[in-house]
């Protein structure tokens, strides 16, 4: 089996994932997190592009498990993520790292989190090293080890 089709069966299984687990998946901690993740993930080239700030954010819209919070709520704080690290790229990755790391005090949550960058990453067909990097630096912020995600 290629490669990309490990991928996404793997990013696919991920999504199933998520959905069994959406109910447990509604504190604050879990919705903050994630935005910043997405954030991370959108901009994890070191730019922020239009056309994929707007990409990213349909794939929030339409996510089944975030559906769970208010969407323009989601947007926002994606928003205020996304401005962060596009006003200095270094400086805000730290801010939003640290937004990832409040959900490593539920192991389950901080779990999806790191799913949720992965589906949100490869959801263009591509999951690019620097998409694969910036989840990695999360897995970090969240005490988890990256190779439990093939990263």
């Amino acid at each position: 089996m290629a490669l990309w089709d490990r991928f996404k069966e793997s990013a696919s299984q991920m999504q199933t994932q998520l959905v069994a687990k959406r109910n447990d998946l509604k504190s604050g901690a879990f919705r903050d997190a994630s935005m910043a993740m997405c954030a991370l993930v959108a901009a994890a080239d070191g730019t922020v592009d239009p056309s994929e700030r707007q990409r990213v954010a349909q794939l929030i819209a339409a996510n089944e498990v975030l559906r769970n919070f208010p969407a323009d709520d989601l947007r926002r704080r994606f928003e205020e993520n996304l401005d962060k690290l596009a006003a200095d790229f270094d400086f805000g990755k730290v801010g939003v790292l640290q937004e990832i790391a409040k959900a490593k005090k539920k192991p389950a949550e901080a779990r999806a989190v790191v799913q949720i960058g992965i589906v949100i990453g490869g959801a263009d067909g591509d999951f690019d090293k620097d998409e694969r990097a910036v989840v990695r630096e999360a897995c970090y912020a969240l005490d988890l080890p990256p190779h439990e995600f093939d990263l």
